[in-house]
């Protein structure tokens, strides 16, 4: 019984662990939000970005895409136009946040349902 409930609790400590990973890389108020428009589009030029994030500036941006980038999450290409036309795309890794994305866009949608009866 003893050796269960050790093996319970190393287990759940790895789950836990695995968690906090996840949040630390997600974390703060535009990187989900940043996927979820490159998701949506599969391409998106750093303009198209700024327009869908409602309410972050630029210089948040620009930081927020290179922690993507450094996770790799997120692919960066300078596109050879005039002027020069930055695109951001995901990852085969970033891709793999797809069902995340799409279960928050549900839950939200139902959440604000729940909200807004009341």
């Amino acid at each position: 019984m003893e050796c269960q409930v050790k093996e319970f609790q190393k287990e759940y400590k790895k789950e836990m662990m695995a968690v906090q990973d996840s949040m630390d890389v997600l974390n703060g108020k535009w990187k989900i939000s940043i996927i979820s428009s490159i998701c949506y589009y599969n391409k998106r030029r750093f303009s198209d970005i700024l327009n869908d994030v409602v309410g972050i500036s630029n210089k948040m941006l620009s930081k927020e895409l290179k922690e993507l980038e450094i996770n790799k999450l997120v692919k960066r290409t300078v596109l050879d136009t005039q002027p020069i036309t930055v695109q951001y795309e995901l990852t085969q890794h970033g891709k793999t946040l797809q069902t995340i994305i799409n279960n928050l866009t549900e839950w939200g949608i139902e959440h604000r349902k729940k909200i807004i009866e009341k």
